[in-house]
């Protein structure tokens, strides 16, 4: 079952649209108090980066399940591919090659979201003469399912696996909503579109 898509605009306050389409999937699928509020957490958690994203464009959201298997799904897609100076802004990067601004893991995640619209508007020669940086994310590397691919897709499991424990990194996914609850986000882009997953199986 797929819900109905929530379309948002730029600078959206008002996110309600997005709870009931929740509510609905979940009495859908007849989940149970605590499903419930496990599924409304995680779309909360999503719910409050969008805001961030919608800087670039317009959006969407919505919900597929197969019996309790849930994928929540975000999609924004930016009105205009970014400038050289947007991807700078996007990528300052201290010394030790990390985004000081990207502190927990939400704000990982949208860094992650930020930083492939970045590098795609570079790859189709419309940010202006910016080099790809020399000292990478290393939230963002740690994430990618396969480097190789044609296709960037960032993944919550894979960053999981990488990072150490004892870590700065570490705290952060056990004090984390999302990573706690969540079997899997990913990030990914296609077309100047960002999406994002969460996926849940109750």
């Amino acid at each position: 079952m797929k819900t109905d898509v929530y379309r948002f605009e730029r600078a959206v306050s008002d996110l309600d649209g997005i709870t009931e389409i929740a509510e609905k999937a979940a009495s859908y699928s007849r989940l149970d108090e605590d499903q419930e509020l496990k599924l409304m957490l995680l779309c909360e958690e999503l719910i409050e980066m969008l805001p961030n994203l919608l800087i670039y464009g317009k959006g969407e959201f919505w919900i597929e399940t197969k019996d309790k298997d849930f994928e929540i799904h975000s999609v924004v897609e930016a009105d205009d591919l970014l400038t050289g100076t947007d991807r700078k802004d996007i990528l300052k990067i201290s010394k030790t090659g990390k985004n000081a601004a990207a502190v927990g893991v939400m704000s990982k995640i949208k860094a992650v979201a930020e930083t492939l619209l970045a590098n795609y508007a570079l790859s189709n020669g419309v940010s202006g003469e910016v080099e790809y940086e020399t000292d990478p994310l290393e939230f963002y590397d740690y994430g990618i399912t396969d480097p190789f691919a044609q296709q960037d897709m960032w993944s919550l499991t894979t960053y999981k696996k990488k990072v150490k424990t004892n870590t700065e990194g570490w705290d952060e996914l056990e004090r984390s909503i999302i990573a706690n609850l969540a079997d899997d986000v990913t990030v990914g882009i296609l077309g100047g579109k960002v999406m994002i997953t969460v996926k849940k199986k109750f």
